[in-house]
């Protein structure tokens, strides 16, 4: 008898098949040793679109609206029923006679299990292995302490009303505001919400009026005090002129010895805005290159909400900086004992520990990964070092002086001991080598910022005279919020309604962190934000649509409400028909509050153009008609032409397309040209023979699939005799 293993991605099941000893291949999977090891795509079965329910759905019709199931439908992926296939046959073979859920330890993770067992048929025991590293000895601990699979119902029910919740909110709520307003207005539980704070922030920036403001100023020789703020420059010159040429006396000073705490370890959510903040990297980038490092067994689970380790990992957080010592440059002179107690405590550990570095690390070649995953194991690693180190000490002096009759402030402060931040500071050393061009920019701002308080004061005592001092009146200007990048906007969806949310609420916030680089993706490729360099700018389309939507449906305390009772559903606290039930209530009062268009929103709405945002990104490059024919479009069956910038949907209030220019083939050596669209959109694959590794340079065959979900148009590549798929869900719009 055999057991079967069910992994979520091919390169997982391989991992896990290599130290199981199943490495006899098969036709989806793999075999020895009493074991069998099969794999998804990610999502094999997902819900039934709204005509499986009733012919009537097919046609968007707000008289057909709330469409909400009595009971769920589910259907298998069409681009990747073979596997499917090949995972049923296996779970009916007579000779598997239990399953073990290997799929990623977290509530997405247990749908795909869960949706893909049921849809089979399966009735066979179930045991669920729960790892949060792929490094062969986590996986040979992970099947000695398997878990029984209902210790993870709970999760499973929640997972089951995450995507119930956001297909009821999705379907209805677009069908909704397009049938009333004209264009394609995608609405989501987490992606409206977001966009609202890109458009309130985008709001205020355009309704700020800077304001001068004016700060008297004392030379005192080797150092500058300022006086109070005015917004008057009279009531500054005032000063001024009373304090100019005058003597300045020292009223007191003070001095306080302060430290500054190591930062905390890394979750997803703070690994990605680093990323952003010092490489520029886009959240779902960093994702990528994160699942990568760990597929790669470098760095532990990616997808975690956690920045702390359990006690028991002490050991291993030790061996893992030992192992490091001269691997980055900024590790070469490292001499300090870790205290690894500071990222320890189970009591803020739920699913998984915080993302750090495997003992794997000292197997790494970092000069043959690719740019991205070498810089985010730089950064897994740096943090690592950091938040074990000391703390950074400082003496901060404070003096006030008096000077024709008003008083001016000084501050400076004395480094005592440098701690974590002589670490960080050598990792920008290194960087700079490397990057001098930016370094540059970053330097000349961060000089344009520089603060005072952070140079060092003269030796001051209590009276001490400075004669004949020289006064001036410094000008400022208020300054408008400033818009959002990627690494701003996920502090912003982390902290989503905190101060409304109960203080002992465990999940706060828009969404989680492994959902939202996806959340941020599908708002640019819907054509409701667009990037601006770094920033983030919503287009007229976005500001349009949250222009008309309700308060409740736009608002970050719901979704951050509905985030909270989905833990509690994971924690045996709520039912799901009760929070799905919520659910049924809120699509229900949508669709009856918002029966009319806004005349004036109509007429704003008419103006936009059906196949573009209303600020040219290439998400929205219009269509030109003529072309030559390609294919049959995926989602609404209209013939896809080709234009010169790629190949689209003829069907105006469709938006599928296929870019010319995405890097997905540009990678591999490849020109996307008419005929690789035509058999994409024809047979569902192409293979090659002659692709090019953009990490060795080397060539190799594939074949690529296309897969659409009716929103985002993405590739799966597959190598031809082998079982690995390399790279899975790049998006074709990129």
């Amino acid at each position: 008898m055999s057991i079967l293993v069910l992994a979520e991605k091919p390169s997982v099941a391989k991992s896990i098949s290599a130290v199981l000893g199943a490495t006899q291949k098969g036709d989806g999977f793999s075999q020895g040793n009493g074991y069998l090891v099969s794999w998804c795509y990610g999502h094999l079965v997902e819900l039934a679109d709204p005509a499986t329910y009733n012919v009537q759905y097919k046609r968007w019709s707000q008289a057909t609206l709330p469409i909400l199931p009595e009971k769920w439908k589910y259907t298998a992926s069409a681009k990747t029923k073979k596997q499917l296939d090949v995972i049923r046959t296996l779970m009916h073979r007579t000779d598997i006679e239990s399953i073990i859920c290997a799929t990623d330890a977290g509530r997405e993770g247990e749908l795909i299990f869960r949706l893909t067992y049921a849809f089979c048929k399966c009735r066979k025991p179930i045991q669920r292995l729960w790892i949060s590293s792929l490094e062969d000895s986590a996986i040979r601990e992970g099947f000695a302490k398997l878990r029984p699979s209902t210790d993870f119902d709970n999760l499973y029910r929640a997972a089951l009303c995450r995507s119930q919740a956001d297909w009821a909110v999705g379907i209805n709520g677009t069908r909704l505001f397009t049938c009333l307003y004209g264009p394609v207005l995608n609405v989501g539980r987490v992606q409206t919400p977001t966009l609202a704070m890109i458009v309130k922030r985008e709001q205020a920036i355009l309704e700020f009026v800077s304001k001068p403001f004016y700060i008297p100023e004392i030379n005192c020789g080797e150092f500058i005090a300022a006086g109070s703020r005015y917004d008057d420059i009279k009531a500054a010159e005032l000063v001024r002129t009373a304090a100019d040429g005058k003597d300045a006396v020292v009223l007191k000073v003070e001095k306080v010895k302060k430290t500054t705490a190591a930062p905390k370890l890394y979750d997803l959510t703070s690994l990605q805005r680093d990323a952003n903040r010092i490489f520029g990297y886009t959240a779902q980038q960093t994702l990528d290159y994160a699942q990568n490092l760990y597929e790669s067994k470098y760095i532990t689970y990616p997808r975690t909400d956690s920045q702390y380790l359990t006690k028991d990992m002490g050991g291993t957080a030790t061996a893992v900086i030992s192992a490091m010592s001269g691997l980055f440059p900024f590790t070469n002179a490292l001499s300090f004992t870790p205290n690894i107690s500071k990222v320890t405590d189970n009591s803020k550990v739920t699913d998984h520990h915080a993302i750090i570095p495997t003992l794997e690390i000292k197997k790494a070649k970092l000069s043959s990964m690719s740019l991205g995953e070498n810089h985010i194991l730089t950064l897994v690693a740096l943090r690592l070092l950091c938040a074990t180190a000391p703390v950074h000490r400082y003496e901060a002096t404070t003096a006030v002086l008096e000077c024709g009759g008003h008083e001016f402030t000084a501050r400076g402060r004395v480094i005592l001991e440098d701690g974590w931040k002589a670490i960080e500071a050598a990792f920008r050393a290194s960087f700079k080598s490397n990057n001098d061009k930016k370094d540059k920019k970053t330097k000349k701002k961060d000089e344009e910022n520089a603060n005072e308080d952070e140079t060092p004061l003269p030796e001051l005592t209590k009276g001490q005279v400075f004669p004949s001092v020289v006064a001036s009146v410094r000008e400022g200007k208020t300054k408008p919020p400033v818009r959002f990048t990627e690494g701003t906007l996920l502090r912003a969806m982390e902290t989503a309604s905190i101060e409304d949310m109960p203080e002992d609420a465990e999940h706060k916030g828009l969404g989680t962190p492994a959902t939202r680089a996806g959340i941020i993706e599908k708002l640019v490729k819907t054509g409701f934000i667009e990037r601006q360099k770094k920033n983030l700018v919503p287009t007229i389309k976005g500001t349009n649509l949250i222009a008309v939507l309700p308060e409740d449906i736009k608002s970050p305390l719901l979704t951050a409400e509905w985030e909270q009772k989905l833990k509690q559903i994971e924690r045996g606290e709520l039912s799901a028909p009760d929070f799905m039930g919520g659910i049924g209530a809120l699509v229900g009062q949508l669709v009856s509050t918002n029966a009319i268009a806004i005349p004036e929103m109509v007429t704003l709405f008419s103006t936009i153009p059906r196949t573009s945002s209303s600020t040219g990104s290439k998400g929205s490059v219009a269509k030109k008609a003529g072309g030559k024919a390609v294919g049959k479009c995926p989602r609404c069956k209209s013939t896809v032409t080709q234009s010169p910038k790629g190949f689209f949907c003829s069907n105006d209030s469709c938006q599928f397309a296929l870019w010319q220019d995405s890097r997905f083939w540009t990678a591999k050596g490849k020109v996307f040209t008419p005929e690789i669209a035509e058999k994409l959109l024809n047979e569902g694959n192409v293979s090659f023979s002659d692709l090019k590794s953009e990490r060795t340079g080397k060539t190799y065959a594939a074949t690529i699939t296309l897969t659409d979900d009716g929103i985002n148009t993405n590739y799966k590549m597959e190598f031809i005799n082998s079982q690995n798929i390399t790279e899975e869900g790049i998006n074709s719009q990129k």
